[in-house]
């Protein structure tokens, strides 16, 4: 409590009482990593306009989230860990307890519209029962057309069930929609959560893409990429972007499909979505508030999604629940360009699979230790037994971390322990 009173006493000269608070955007792109981003160095991927972002923003480089969609968006909406609100698998947070979202909650109480555009599947109920007053949701994942006039895809608007048209491109759709919002809103502070179709597999042609295209997939993070500039330019029409924060972010790393799209300077990276080595969970994370953001700069500090909802609160100067834990820190002073208080490390869980890091080491659930120095290309585990003074104070530190934390006394995994939906795993092992 000392600590959010104090972020918002050396708030409160960028944010008079007579200033409005910040329009807040969170684009969430979907299976998109590190590797797939023209700013984090993508060897394969163009993404002018979130390079722009970056370019006249902040882009953090060590932020981190779930491996898979569902414990990841499970993080964002509660502010807690997977040991603490129950989603430690895709199954797990579709079951989570309404009581665990919260992201929409807060800005209900700070006064903004909200909407969610875009993909629910992986949470409980649907975002008019967790805060939002309007929203756009489909069934699962990667929705773009209707294949067939016979198979049509439904999606809901704030609850209402509708079919997709085959001449209508899902994507397209929900731009449209999250512009009529900003557009209904302009004279009020608003929320838009925007998580995005792209670029979920099964990855399909797009409005923009040549009939005998060889490469699919680069062609729809271009698309996303337009499509967040589309949403950057309805701002600036609406004469609100200088009082809007865009936050830009992964929702898990790139795919094992997508790998070969996926490297940085010819160099494979380590780990991929589903995983718990390093790009599982690492993701790109752009924030970019003109006038309040330092510009071009690149942010080395650890966050984690459960942040998210603590940095909010700081920034609308609107408080959480006092009788709930949440795991998240504040990372909104260095939204605006100041030291803050950084965290000492993350903590990151996939089914009964966790561990622990700080800027140098990694800790998991086996004991084992990793010396990160090499991320995001290599991880080195550390040989048992090893005498090195400085890996064996790793060790000692990050297992103090791991013992207050207790993931092992919280909610257990339900799933099969991959982290993935039981019946697809169940299918992968029959077919192998």
């Amino acid at each position: 409590m000392r600590l959010t009173c104090l972020l918002i006493t050396l708030l409160l000269p960028l944010c008079p009482a007579s200033a409005a608070p910040p329009n807040v955007i969170l684009i969430l792109a979907d299976d998109l990593g590190i590797g797939n981003v023209g700013c984090y160095g993508s060897d394969h991927c163009k993404t002018p306009n979130i390079d722009q972002l970056a370019a006249t923003g902040t882009r953090f480089t060590r932020a981190f989230t779930g491996a898979l969609c569902g414990p990841s968006r499970a993080l964002i909406m509660s502010g807690r860990y997977a040991f603490r609100n129950g989603a430690s698998n895709q199954d797990a947070s579709t079951a989570m307890p309404l009581r665990e979202l919260q992201l929409g909650l807060l800005f209900k109480k700070a006064g903004y519209a909200t909407a969610s555009i875009g993909k629910w599947g992986q949470l409980p109920a649907g975002p008019e029962a967790a805060g939002f007053d309007e929203s756009l949701r489909f069934k699962g994942s990667g929705v773009y057309w209707s294949r067939t006039a016979h198979h049509l895809e439904p999606y809901w608007i704030n609850g209402g069930e509708h079919e997709l048209a085959t001449d209508e491109y899902m994507p397209d759709l929900m731009h449209q929609r999250a512009a009529a919002f900003l557009k209904a809103n302009r004279t009020r502070p608003f929320f838009l959560y925007y998580p995005m179709s792209h670029v979920h597999g099964d990855i399909q042609p797009t409005p923009d893409s040549k009939p005998d295209s060889k490469d699919l997939f680069t062609e729809n993070v271009l698309y996303m990429d337009k499509l967040a500039g589309k949403l950057i330019a309805e701002l600036e029409a609406l004469n609100l972007r200088n009082n809007t924060l865009i936050l830009f972010m992964g929702d898990n790393g790139s795919p094992k499909a997508q790998l070969e799209y996926s490297t940085i300077g010819g160099r494979n990276l380590s780990g991929m979505k589903g995983s718990m080595q390093e790009c599982g969970g690492l993701v790109p994370f752009i924030a970019n508030w003109p006038g309040k953001t330092p510009s071009g700069k690149v942010c080395q500090d650890l966050i984690d999604s459960t942040d998210l909802l603590s940095t909010f609160s700081a920034l609308t100067e609107t408080p959480l629940p006092t009788d709930t834990v949440f795991d998240g820190h504040s990372f909104a002073l260095q939204l605006l360009g100041q030291t803050g208080h950084p965290r000492e490390w993350i903590f990151n869980q996939l089914a009964s699979m966790w561990y622990v890091r700080d800027a140098q080491w990694k800790l998991n659930q086996l004991g084992e230790l990793y010396d990160m120095s090499g991320a995001p290309f290599e991880e080195t585990l550390v040989p048992t037994g090893s005498t090195d003074a400085t890996a064996t104070a790793a060790r000692s530190r990050l297992a103090g971390v791991l013992a207050s934390l207790n993931p092992g006394g919280g909610i257990p995994d339900s799933g099969d322990g991959t982290g993935r939906h039981a019946s697809r795993s169940k299918k992968k092992a029959r077919e192998n």
